[in-house]
């Protein structure tokens, strides 16, 4: 039986939250929602200097798709992730000095293997 796109979309987030973490980064979060949307994954990233925390959308693309998964994220989703990251550090003020980032990981499956394409600094919070 065929998953759908929400199974799918499921599926490549746990196996980013791997992958990341395999990267070398550690896990904060995932799902986090406010009233203005979601972040798919949170992730601080020790190696960074200074330490950063690093705010993730992930896009699962089907394979031949002509777009990239960071192109699919306008400007509207990026100011929703924006705000939404400044609830959290708003909410978890252990967090509130450090840099932060916005990267995409685009997921791609080959097979039954999935394929990541990590856009580090996918945009820019001063960007609004």
């Amino acid at each position: 039986m065929a998953m759908d796109s929400r199974e799918i979309g499921q599926q490549a987030e746990t196996w980013c939250k791997q992958y990341l973490s395999k990267q070398g980064l550690k896990f904060v979060a995932e799902n986090y929602y406010s009233r203005y949307g979601e972040i798919d994954l949170i992730f601080l990233d020790k190696m960074a200097e200074p330490k950063t925390l690093v705010f993730v959308e992930v896009r699962y693309r089907k394979p031949g798709s002509l777009v990239t998964g960071s192109e699919t994220v306008t400007s509207t989703k990026q100011k929703k992730i924006i705000k939404t990251a400044q609830i959290f550090l708003q909410k978890e003020q252990h967090f509130a000095d450090l840099n932060a980032r916005f990267d995409v990981v685009s997921i791609s499956s080959e097979n039954t293997n999935f394929i990541a394409d990590w856009q580090s600094h996918a945009f820019d919070a001063n960007a609004w």
